[in-house]
């Protein structure tokens, strides 16, 4: 048997022209445990992952003939293979991005700095983002739900306590939305929370100031020049209000 190194060696050049895990086992006779070991930084080439990739889902399609299964295993497939692109733990600038992303997406435009969302790794993940970025502990957050008619009220309010460190006396009341013939019965387990930083005016402008940074390195020249050629349309005469068309009546 050849030593542990060559062996090694072998599975990862083999890995570096594109073959699979169980490929590799045809040539190179370890345990798969092993080579994920050996190969976890090994990078494949996109023509390599792409390969890859059909090979995999040509493979489940012979699996389940439900196609709501093959598709939930490509899905999974897809999300697995795209997690490798990834270098974890996340630099800095990537971090400071990705929660300024997520709060112009999900959180307030005017008004304090708010984020409300039903996800519970969204807002766990916001939460220590603001920790992060402006040394603002949970302790000091407050947050409202919105819940249905059927649920706990409190049972949420400790769900949420315990996943975010926000104190049940942070809690305010929660808004029951009314019963109707659209409620959606078997999701938002959790509700829906609102989280709300005191005094966090500007720290909602210095979030829209990352933003704004991060889009015009791609996009700032195109806007500005197309912004220009369409300056007619921020030229409109906003109609007379119908009080004040009444005054001025002779």
């Amino acid at each position: 048997m050849r030593p542990h190194t060559e062996l090694q060696k072998e599975a990862i050049r083999l890995r570096k022209k594109g073959l699979s895990y169980s490929e590799i086992q045809h040539h190179v006779k370890v345990a798969k445990s092993s080579l994920s070991l050996w190969l976890k930084d090994v990078k494949l080439k996109p023509e390599h992952r792409e390969r890859l990739y059909t090979k995999k889902i040509q493979f489940l399609n012979l699996g389940s003939r439900s196609q709501k299964e093959r598709r939930e295993r490509e899905v999974n497939e897809i999300i697995s293979l795209a997690e490798q692109d990834i270098s974890i733990p996340l630099d800095n600038d990537v971090y400071r991005l990705m929660g300024a992303a997520l709060y112009w997406a999900e959180g307030s435009k005017t008004g304090l700095c708010q984020i409300t969302n039903s996800d519970p790794h969204v807002i766990a993940f916001m939460v220590r983002w603001i920790r992060d970025m402006f040394n603002i502990n949970a302790e000091v957050l407050k947050a409202h739900l919105n819940i249905y008619p059927q649920q706990e009220d409190d049972q949420i309010k400790f769900f949420w306590s315990d996943l975010t460190g926000i104190p049940m006396s942070r809690f305010g009341k929660s808004f029951i939305k009314p019963l109707n013939k659209g409620y959606k019965k078997n999701n938002l387990y959790y509700g829906t929370i609102k989280i709300t930083i005191p005094k966090s005016v500007d720290i909602k402008h210095r979030i829209f100031g990352w933003v704004k940074a991060a889009m015009k390195d791609k996009t700032s020249a195109k806007v500005s020049l197309v912004q220009r050629k369409w300056l007619s349309l921020e030229q409109i005469n906003r109609p007379i209000p119908v009080n004040l068309l009444k005054i001025n009546r002779p």
